[in-house]
Formats: C-alpha cells, sequence, structure tokens
C-alpha cells in the first residue's frame, strides 16, 4: 500500500446515480449490495414499512432484527402478519435511502460520496440495471467524508485518534506519530521492567484471545497494541533505570537511577515534550496547506508562524544558555517574524477593524503564553516517574527489612509486602501513567494537529434474501 494511503484518508469521489425511475428499487438493491455509497438523504417521515416495523417489534422488543431486501417489492402486510422483522427492517431502510431519490419524469438520482477507486466497480454493477453513475463536483464549502484504509500499524492505533474526534478529510492521519509517542510516554512514566513484563503479558493474552479461558477478553482486543507498545515501553525504561519490581538489583541500570538524578530526568522529560511538539508543528502545517493553501499554513498559529515562534524562542533560550550571541539574535528575529505572521492571521480570521486586532493581540498573547506552560506540562514525565520509582524504593525496602528479620512470619511478610505493594503500585500507577499519556496526547499533541473535526465515511449496504 503506498504510504499516502497510510497518512491520508481515501481520496472520496462526488457521485449521481441515474437510472430508470420505473427501476429505481433494483438499483437501490444493487447499490445496497455493493455496500460503497454513502446516499446523501433528505429528512423523511416513516413510511408503511417503518410503521409495520414498529408494530412487530412492539411484539418481540427483545430481538434486534437484521435488515434483509428482496429484488422484487413484497407485501408489507404478510410480512407483518407473519412477523418478519428482518424483511420489515430492509424495507425500512429502502424507504429511508428512497426519501433521498429526485425524479423527473422517467429518470431518477441519487447523490452520494464514494472513495474514488471504486467508481469504475459500482458502474459496472449498476449497469446491468440500466444504471450509470456521474461525477459531480462537491458543493463550495461541503467536507467530503473521511474514509482511512491505513496500514495494520495505522489501524492498530486508530482508536487513539479516534476517540479524540474523525480525522477532516484533508488532514493527514496522525495513527502512527500518535501510538508511539503514546507508548514511549507511558512507558516513562512506568518505567519497571518487571511490572512491564506483566503488561506485555497482559496484551498478548489480549491479543490471542480467541477461545477457551481467555474468549471473555475477545471485546476488548484493540486494547492489545497500546498494552503490548506500552508494556515494551515499560521494560525498557526499566533497564534503563534498573528498575524491575523496584530496585531490585535484578536488572542493571543502563542510563540512570531516577531517585539519583531527578533533574537530569526532568530535562529529558521536557526535551521529549519539545520534540514532540515541533513535530505536531511539522504535521500541522501540512494540514493547514491541505485545508486552505500555502498563505493559510503560513499564517497559522499551529502552523509555519506557530511551529517558526516555537523554533525561535528556543533559539533564543540556547543561545542565552550557550552565551552565543548571535543564536539570540537569529532566534529573536524569528520570533520577531513568527508573532507578525501570526497577527495578520487572527486579524484575518476575527474579520478585521480595531475589534478584531484587540481580539487577535490578546489570541496572540495567549498563544506566547501556552508555548512554555506546553512545553514545561511534559515535566509530569519525569515526576509520575519519579513517583512510580519511589513507590518501587519503598514496597522494596519494607519487603528486605522484614526478609532480614527472617522466621516464618519475617519470611511470610516478606512475601505478602512484595505481592501485594506491586501489586498496588502497578494498579495505581497504571491509570495514572495511561491518562496522564492520554492528557499530553489530546492538548498538547492534537490541539496543534487538528483545527476542526471530520465526518466519518458511512457507506449503506443491505443484505439481499434470495
Amino acid at each position: 500500500m503506498p504510504w499516502r494511503d497510510a497518512l491520508e484518508p481515501s481520496r472520496m469521489q462526488r457521485i449521481v446515480v441515474v437510472a430508470p425511475a420505473d427501476r429505481t428499487r433494483q438499483v437501490l438493491v444493487a447499490l445496497g449490495v455493493e455496500g460503497c455509497v454513502e446516499p446523501e438523504l433528505l429528512p423523511t417521515s416513516g413510511g408503511p414499512a417503518e410503521t409495520a416495523l414498529q408494530r412487530v417489534q412492539a411484539r418481540s422488543p427483545d430481538r434486534a432484527p437484521t435488515p434483509m431486501v428482496s429484488s422484487e417489492p413484497p407485501d408489507l402486510v404478510a410480512l407483518e402478519r407473519n412477523g418478519d422483522a428482518d424483511a420489515l427492517a430492509g424495507e425500512a431502510e429502502l424507504e429511508r435511502v428512497g426519501g433521498g431519490v429526485l425524479r423527473e419524469g422517467s429518470i431518477a438520482a441519487l447523490a452520494g460520496w464514494t472513495p474514488a477507486g471504486t467508481v469504475d466497480a459500482l458502474a459496472a454493477a449498476l449497469a446491468p440495471h440500466g444504471a450509470g453513475v456521474v461525477h459531480l463536483s462537491p458543493p463550495r464549502g461541503s467536507q467530503p467524508p473521511t474514509y482511512l484504509r491505513g496500514t495494520s500499524v495505522t489501524v492498530a492505533f486508530q482508536p487513539l485518534v479516534n476517540t479524540y474526534g474523525t480525522v477532516p478529510y484533508a488532514d493527514l492521519n496522525p495513527s502512527v506519530l500518535a501510538g508511539v509517542a503514546y507508548v514511549v510516554m507511558f512507558g516513562m512514566m512506568f518505567a519497571d521492567a518487571g511490572q512491564g513484563l506483566l503488561l506485555l503479558s497482559l496484551g498478548v493474552g489480549v491479543a490471542w484471545s480467541r477461545g477457551g479461558r481467555l474468549a471473555a477478553l475477545r471485546k476488548y482486543r484493540w486494547t492489545a497494541p497500546f498494552l503490548i507498545g506500552a508494556g515494551l515501553a515499560s521494560v525498557g525504561f526499566g533497564f534503563a533505570f534498573g528498575e524491575a519490581f523496584g530496585p531490585t538489583g535484578l536488572v542493571p541500570t543502563l542510563w540512570l537511577r531516577p531517585l539519583d538524578h531527578a533533574m537530569t530526568l526532568l530535562a529529558v522529560s521536557v526535551a521529549i515534550g519539545a520534540v514532540l511538539l515541533a513535530c505536531s508543528y511539522v504535521l500541522g502545517a501540512f494540514n493547514r496547506f491541505h485545508e486552505g493553501g500555502m498563505t493559510r499554513s503560513l499564517v497559522a498559529l499551529s502552523g509555519i508562524a506557530g511551529g517558526a515562534l516555537y523554533l525561535g524562542f528556543a533559539l533564543v533560550g540556547a543561545g542565552w544558555y550557550l552565551h552565543h550571541s548571535i543564536v539570540a539574535l537569529a532566534g529573536a528575529v524569528l520570533v520577531a517574524v513568527a508573532l507578525a505572521l501570526s497577527f495578520l492571521g487572527l486579524f484575518a480570521e476575527s474579520g478585521g477593524r480595531a475589534s478584531g486586532a484587540l481580539e487577535a493581540g490578546v489570541e496572540l498573547f495567549d498563544a506566547v503564553l501556552r508555548l512554555g506552560t506546553n512545553t514545561i506540562s511534559f515535566a509530569r514525565l519525569a515526576a509520575f516517574g519519579l513517583t512510580h520509582a519511589a513507590l518501587g524504593s519503598l514496597v522494596w525496602s519494607g519487603t528486605a527489612a522484614l526478609w532480614r528479620t527472617g522466621g516464618v512470619l519475617g519470611v511470610g511478610g516478606a512475601v505478602i509486602v512484595f505481592a501485594v505493594g506491586n501489586a498496588l503500585t502497578f494498579t495505581l500507577e497504571a491509570l495514572v501513567a495511561g491518562v496522564q499519556a492520554l492528557r499530553l496526547e489530546y492538548y498538547e499533541i492534537f490541539s496543534r494537529l487538528f483545527t476542526t473535526e471530520g465526518r466519518e465515511f458511512h457507506p449503506w449496504h443491505i443484505n439481499v434474501r434470495h
């Protein structure tokens, strides 16, 4: 699959299906069988089939019907008398979609959206019924529905993006960046090789839950990529910090001990946040370009202007820290240019005039403040990582103290403290790390990627009863 199919929504085509009016039913049935068109419907009241279906469902409220249709119109009275809710539900669906059909003389037409790659196959399927497919230009200001195909990696992490909102049709799909960022942030806050292996085992169990004792986990299989990725990241950071069920010495310390180098860990957390924010500005600039062209991307606070502002402040800070006046001066110039571009963009959005200038100034001031607070917000990676290390150290200290007392009570107490302490730490820290990583993902990253919300593609599909 080309990389563009993984990063961008599939290209959509607005079409109109034109057919002889006396073959409208057959064409609608064929359209439903293909299941690749989202028809543009008109508001309609319930028809005879819908009314009959409601009466049948009132007699059997616990059964959800599966819509089924036949190529020829059935006898609705007979279907109701026989309690055939499936057929009545199918006829109600045809009534709902048929409400969007426009008729002019002997011609009937239905507009809708379909992926561009399916137009030829759709036309071939409708041709035996005397119908054709005509391309239409989308109405001015309309947004096509979003249809994401993607790869196995993008699909695995897509729920993380969908929970925030539907990707707009013109934007890039950030599921891969979102998934990688999420598991890395989670792993840094849940840095323990032993507990990470438990999380990894849980993810593998959920992924393989096809039957037997694990069958109850099947409905949670969508969480498997997150559990496996977070478990691997936790194991990696556990080795980096020398943590395995606390500072037990089961694994070597490949980098540093969190409680001994808190400031270093804090600086690294902020640096990771700066990198993620920079990536979000790059993707945001691409999105603004796709949405409104180069001008919009250039002046948007979530586009080039915002990214340049962020880079400019970073250069000013680096020049001050390293005592390089040229670097600081270059950063100051970049900040000035970015502020001017951002103000122009905000002024244009506000509608101009004096009130618009005031509104743009307030929004720009707020945006500058948020640059710093958004970056510092990533310090929570270190804060919760230190909390996890402190809890693990506390549990291990209590376990070691009881073990040294010897005897049955001492050894038994040590085992209980170790098991219960790690269980509580695992539960509490997994919940905290999961929520905090999600919070950083949504508020700091996605807020720069998306300025609008898309509309998901819902093709109409129905089964045929032969």
